[in-house]
């Protein structure tokens, strides 16, 4: 048995932080003290089931939601043969892509509800001859805090298989496209800072998102004038991801530390700490998604604006936390067996050349002034730490959640 949403009570000042199940005092403690009494809590002969049923209630709504005009999409194969596939062709190469997003952007500005509504619009993009192809589609807004505090609204992209089938966008369906927040290069930095942080995430472990950086032109069609051209990335989707790695999707709350697969734990938790970000969390299912594969569940990271790496000046610190800023490293993980540990820190350093590397590259260098220098420096406090044994158990080891 799953502990309940219910469960997570505390709500912390009212700010970002009043998401539910999110950063409590303690929440992961004393969740984590309720699912030690239940050893059975993910019992392996009802995961299966477990997942479907959450994959079945959670196709039944987005049919709902798209109404009659479309009918409900077949989810990927993957996600009953369990056997991993190749990703989506466009998250197979990293060039920039460049397309012009046309929709009534003076209406989404004014969507601020959860249950906004989609709308209609088009992608134009140039297909491999050169010639230029319009996809239609439809957008709506998207997120919590994002979607209040920004000038630019996050959005959610909708494709028609049918439409898609012979273009670049083949195999998605609901993908993200993380925009900019405000219309100033500096917004725009954050979100190429945190797009670097999806590729560092790749290169450590297969499940965590793909990402497909793209310069897009907004065009409003309500007044016919450009709104802005900015970059954006498309994210891969939570059952694309799962689809990828040959697992299932699991949606309950209340996952402890006995439940997650361990290396795939550690290697979550030791990245989070890397970037420097403490805005999730594993029971609560806040920014992580949960995946189970060989009969094992993997938590995967996404959301890295509040993380230190990227410093954004909007950035803040969940106070009921003992940092103060989110460039404080916090370690908060679950505890796992101290031998966990050792081949998690040897991928980090394994990784150290590639990682850094990718601040040189051509995306790398889309940062301006002194931004890859200073994440670079950032990472280099993090492999200090790791590096030395005894750092590593005072920062991390001694700091992880629901130690004895």
């Amino acid at each position: 048995m799953l502990v309940s949403p219910s469960s997570f009570k505390c709500l912390p000042s009212p700010s970002k932080w009043q998401y539910p199940n999110s950063h409590c005092p303690n929440s992961e403690t004393s969740n984590l003290k309720m699912l030690s009494s239940r050893s059975g809590i993910f019992m392996r002969s009802m995961i299966i089931l477990l997942a479907t049923a959450g994959l079945a209630a959670s196709l039944s709504a987005q049919a709902a939601q798209q109404g009659k005009t479309k009918k409900a999409k077949k989810e990927p194969p993957a996600q009953v043969d369990l056997v991993p596939h190749e990703a989506a062709r466009i998250f197979t190469a990293e060039d920039p892509l460049q397309f012009t997003l046309t929709a009534n952007f003076g209406r989404l500005r004014k969507d601020k509800k959860q249950d906004a509504p989609w709308r209609d619009a088009t992608i134009s993009i140039a297909d491999s001859t050169g010639a230029n192809v319009v996809v239609p589609l439809k957008v709506k807004t998207r997120g919590i805090w994002r979607l209040n505090y920004c000038d630019f609204p996050p959005l959610r992209l909708d494709f028609v298989k049918s439409t898609v089938k012979h273009t670049l966008f083949t195999k998605l369906d609901k993908p993200k496209l993380v925009t900019h927040c405000r219309d100033n290069d500096d917004f725009e930095q954050y979100l190429l800072q945190e797009m670097q942080l999806y590729r560092v995430y790749n290169l450590l472990t297969p499940y965590s998102h793909r990402i497909r950086l793209a310069h897009v032109t907004y065009a409003d069609s309500g007044s016919g004038k450009t709104v802005a051209t900015r970059y954006a990335f498309l994210e891969e989707e939570p059952q694309a991801v799962a689809h990828r790695v040959g697992g299932l999707l699991i949606k309950q709350q209340g996952a402890g530390a006995s439940d997650l697969d361990p290396k795939g734990a550690a290697t979550f938790a030791v990245f989070q700490y890397m970037i420097g970000n403490t805005d999730w969390s594993v029971a609560g299912l806040h920014n992580v998604e949960l995946i189970t594969s060989d009969s094992v569940h993997v938590p995967i990271a996404f959301d890295f604006d509040f993380s230190g790496a990227v410093n954004a000046r909007y950035a803040t610190v969940d106070p009921s936390l003992s940092i103060r800023r989110v460039r404080d490293r916090l370690y908060r993980g679950y505890c796992l067996p101290d031998a966990v540990f050792a081949p998690v820190f040897d991928l980090f350093k394994a990784q150290k050349d590639s990682i850094y590397a990718l601040y040189r590259d051509p995306i790398g260098r889309l940062l301006k002034g002194d931004r890859a220098k200073e994440t670079i420096e950032y990472f280099d406090e993090f492999y200090e730490v790791i590096q030395d044994k005894g750092q590593a158990k005072r920062a991390m080891l001694d700091r992880c959640i629901n130690r004895p």
